[in-house]
């Protein structure tokens, strides 16, 4: 299983718009077309972790197709208004955006 983490920036007053959005997202087919086994979002003063889950060891061109989906552009479209860069500086796509791990455990 590979996991990305994405941070960036979010009000708190926008969490339930976010958990709504994504919330008609994953009932689409979406998810599994990009592999994503679960998703968690979490906010923390003002910032927004993205955690999600995919199956195999790297979804990258998965998620690089699903990106010309409509559906995925109308989802990063609608989330706009909710979610800013970290960096605006240095964002140009989610990638920009993706925490690198440094350490992992398993049981």
């Amino acid at each position: 299983m590979n996991s990305t983490l994405i941070v960036a920036k979010m009000e708190s007053s926008s969490a339930s718009d976010v958990a709504r959005l994504f919330g008609q997202f994953d009932t689409t087919e979406m998810p599994g077309r990009m592999g994503t086994q679960r998703r968690q979002l979490f906010m923390y003063r003002g910032l927004y972790f993205h955690l999600q889950d995919f199956e195999g060891s790297d979804g990258g061109e998965r998620i690089e197709e699903a990106k010309k989906d409509p559906r995925f552009i109308a989802i990063s479209n609608d989330l706009r208004p909710h979610i800013d860069a970290f960096d605006p500086a240095t964002w140009r796509s989610p990638s920009d955006a993706m925490a690198e791990r440094f350490y992992h455990w398993t049981a």
